[in-house]
C-alpha cells in the first residue's frame, strides 16, 4: 500500500496521539497539535481516505478516529522508528541477567519481571515445548540407614534434590563410588535414555570395580523392572536412584511458564470494563494458551502480533511482541510482552531486542552450548 507523505503524517499523528491518550482524535485536534501546514478540512478529507483504506476507524458516531489493526500493522512494518534503550535501561537489564547467571529458570523469572517493569505491560516467558533436560551431575549422599539424598544438576544448572528410601542404604564410601559410576554413564542423557539397559550398565560397572564376589542378579524390573531374582544392595540403590532421577527430569521437562506485570494490563482504560478485564485475567492464567500465544517462528527475531492476528479470542483486544531466546539451533523458550493494541510498540520491540542481545550469551555460558 502506497500512501502520500501527507497521509503518512496524519496516520502517524493519529497513532501517536491515541497511544498517549487512549482517546479518539479528530481533524481539529490534529491541526492544533501537529504542524502539518494544512487546514482541518483538508485533514478531515485525508482521514476519510484513510478510513476507506481500512487504516483508521470511527469507534462510535460523532467521535474522532482511532487506528485499526491494519493501521497498526502498517505503522509497525513501515513507519515505526525503533528507539535505542537508554543507558539506565541497558544497565538494568545487564544487572538482572548477571544476578541470575547460574540457573536458566531463575534467569527467566527475573527477566519476565524486568521486562514488565520497563514496558509497563504484562510479560510472559515460557520454556521450549520440546525441552529435553540433560543430566549434568548426580550425587548420592547418605542420610540414614534406609535413605539417601539424591542431588541432580541438569544442563540448565537447575539443582534438584530428593530423599530416596530403600530397604538398606549404602555406606558413604559406597555411595561415593556409585555416584562416580553413575556420572560417567548418565552424563548428557535425557529422560528417554533411562531404561533397563542403563541400569544394567551401571550395575556391571559397579560390580566390575568391586574386589569381592558379593554380586547378585541384574537390576529389577520394578520401575526399571523386577526379573524375579534377588537383588544386591547396590542394585536396589541403583534402581531407586534411577527412578528418582526419572521423576525429577519428568517434572523438569514439563514446560514452565512465568508471568509478571499482570496488574499493569488492568491499569489501561481499555480494560476498565469488568468483562474485558475478566477475559484478560482468564487468558493470562491459561498455561496452554500462553504457550500457544508465544509459539511460532523460533528464528530469534522480534515479532509483533496485533489484535486478531493472534487467533485467540480472549486476546483479540491485545497485541503481543514476542521473540525466542536460543543458542545455536537449540530453542530454550520464548518471551512476550502483552498489552493493548495501542501499546508502545517501539518501546516493546527495543526492550526485547535488548534482552536477546544479552541473554543468549548468558544461556550459552550456563548450558555450555
Amino acid at each position: 500500500m502506497v500512501l502520500s507523505e501527507r497521509k503518512i503524517r496524519i496516520l502517524e499523528a493519529i497513532i501517536n496521539d491515541y497511544v498517549q491518550t487512549a482517546e479518539p482524535i479528530g481533524s481539529r485536534t490534529i491541526a492544533k497539535r501537529y504542524d502539518l501546514g494544512i487546514s482541518s478540512a483538508t485533514i478531515r478529507n485525508e482521514m476519510s481516505d484513510l478510513e476507506e483504506m481500512g487504516l483508521i476507524i470511527q469507534p462510535y458516531s460523532s467521535s474522532g478516529r482511532v487506528p485499526s489493526d491494519k493501521g497498526y500493522r502498517l505503522y509497525v512494518d513501515s513507519l515505526m522508528r525503533q528507539r535505542e534503550l537508554t543507558p539506565d535501561e541497558v544497565a538494568y537489564l545487564r544487572k538482572i541477567i548477571a544476578a541470575n547467571i547460574n540457573q536458566v529458570d531463575l534467569l527467566m523469572q527475573e527477566t519476565a519481571r524486568a521486562v514488565a517493569i520497563l514496558t509497563n505491560c504484562a510479560t510472559v516467558v515460557s520454556e521450549a515445548p520440546e525441552r529435553l533436560s540433560r543430566i549434568k551431575h548426580v550425587s548420592l549422599i547418605p542420610a540414614d540407614g534406609k535413605s539417601f539424598l539424591l542431588l541432580l544438576v541438569t544442563d540448565t544448572n537447575a539443582v534438584k534434590n530428593q530423599i530416596v528410601f530403600v530397604d538398606e542404604a549404602l555406606a558413604e564410601a559406597e555411595l561415593s563410588v556409585l555416584s562416580g559410576m553413575m556420572n560417567s554413564i548418565l552424563k548428557n542423557m535425557t529422560l528417554s535414555d533411562l531404561n533397563e539397559d542403563i541400569a544394567k550398565a551401571i550395575s556391571a560397572s559397579v560390580n566390575n570395580s568391586r574386589s569381592t564376589r558379593d554380586n547378585s542378579a541384574a537390576p529389577s524390573k520394578s520401575g526399571f523392572g523386577h526379573n524375579g531374582g534377588s537383588l544386591s544392595r547396590y542394585d536396589r540403590v541403583i534402581i531407586a536412584a534411577l527412578n528418582s532421577i526419572a521423576q525429577i527430569i519428568r517434572q523438569e521437562d514439563d514446560v514452565q511458564v512465568y508471568t509478571s506485570g499482570m496488574r499493569n494490563i488492568l491499569n489501561f482504560p481499555e480494560f476498565s470494563d469488568v468483562n474485558k478485564a475478566r477475559a484478560m485475567i482468564q487468558a493470562l492464567e491459561e498455561k496452554d494458551m500462553l504457550i500457544t500465544l508465544l509459539g511460532g517462528d523460533n528464528s530469534g527475531i522480534v515479532q509483533v502480533v496485533i489484535g486478531s492476528e493472534n487467533h485467540i479470542e480472549l486476546l483479540e483486544d491485545c497485541s503481543v511482541i514476542k521473540a525466542s531466546y536460543q543458542v545455536g539451533n537449540r530453542n530454550f523458550g520464548s518471551i512476550g510482552v502483552i498489552g493493548p493494541k495501542r501499546m508502545n510498540y517501539s518501546q516493546g520491540v527495543s526492550v526485547l531486542g535488548g534482552i536477546l542481545k544479552h541473554i543468549n550469551s548468558v544461556i550459552e555460558a550456563i548450558c555450555g552450548e
